[in-house]
């Protein structure tokens, strides 16, 4: 039998971060800045590990080499075949500017990374007033305006400026220029993948004084110039289920992202949940709290929190008041 079981995060503290994953999100974590909680991942960059359960205290991907029929069929298919989880979900605070950056598909970055691109979803956690992101180019470029640009420090110029709100949804394909502005916290879904080529980096310096450093060849190779429209937010219906209402806010080949809006508190119907062969699900916990029980199991869960469930799991219910981002491939 397949039993559901919570995750602990690797974390990160990049120059750009904060503290709302700790003020808001209870992660206690030592670091400061805390820029990223990878809440879901078997990338070696940053590995959840277990935090429940038969398998408590061991990485994530070493459960998944142990059980591989945890994962599904289809997440084999984005894989090529390796038994590892096919995506990355992480919480980020950005408390000041991401450097824009672009990321490679993956044929360029199979062939020289030796990894899996990245496109990724975006969904809003929290933004101030008059925030923004990045999205692709404003007019056609070249490769030469390009460089141009990062030389006399005129790129901004070129780039589509967004204004940013809660609850707002942005799809990033790879090849896409983009950038996180000041003051906005998401949930990001993305593929297995850490490859980023930065563009420019408003000329900041690190705790050890220097540059970080930049990839311009490379993402002049992988980038897209032609003029970008504006993204607009998808149209979003909410279904209706027992003890709950979701939408579907993203699906590519990638993955699939859902958001339940938990409410059993007052009437007592419960929300029905299990997978089935295709995909295993991540249930990352974004506002309020609950339970996810069944036959032999009771996983209380907070905002915050991430729940594993495997690919045919036992029959589960979900109690509470919570939103919640359900994640499958």
């Amino acid at each position: 039998m397949n039993f559901p079981f919570t995750l602990w995060p690797a974390a990160k503290n990049y120059l750009w971060g904060g503290s709302r994953l700790n003020d808001d999100f209870g992660k206690n974590i030592y670091l400061s800045p805390l820029a990223e909680t990878w809440e879901c991942s078997t990338h070696p960059g940053g590995q959840s590990t277990v935090a429940s359960g038969e398998f408590k205290g061991l990485p994530l991907g070493e459960v998944l080499n142990l059980r591989p029929e945890f994962l599904g069929t289809h997440p084999l298919e984005i894989t090529h075949g390796r038994s590892e989880l096919p995506i990355i979900i992480k919480l980020i605070d950005a408390k000041h500017d991401l450097s824009v950056q672009v990321h490679p598909d993956d044929e360029y970055a199979l062939k020289n990374e030796g990894s899996l691109g990245k496109t990724e979803m975006w969904y809003v956690l929290d933004a101030k007033k008059g925030a923004s992101l990045v999205y692709g180019f404003n007019q056609d470029m070249t490769p030469q305006r390009v460089r141009d640009a990062l030389a006399d420090e005129t790129i901004g110029n070129y780039l589509n400026c967004l204004p940013v709100h809660k609850n707002d949804v942005f799809y990033i394909e790879a090849g896409t220029i983009h950038a996180i502005g000041a003051g906005v916290l998401i949930a990001e879904i993305q593929e297995n993948s850490d490859v980023t080529y930065r563009l420019y980096d408003y000329e900041r310096v690190g705790k050890d004084g220097r540059k970080r450093p930049l990839h311009i060849d490379k993402a002049l190779n992988v980038m897209n110039l032609k003029s970008s429209d504006a993204p607009r937010q998808p149209m979003r219906v909410l279904n209706y289920k027992n003890g709950a209402a979701s939408e579907l806010l993203n699906r590519c080949k990638y993955f699939q992202v859902e958001r339940l809006l938990l409410n059993t508190e007052i009437k007592r119907s419960l929300m029905d949940f299990q997978t089935g062969p295709n995909s295993f699900h991540a249930l990352l916990c974004v506002d309020g709290c609950g339970v996810l029980y069944g036959d032999g199991v009771m996983l209380p869960f907070f905002k915050g929190d991430c729940i594993f469930v495997p690919a045919e799991s036992i029959p589960l219910k979900l109690h509470g008041k919570a939103q919640i981002l359900n994640v499958s491939c």
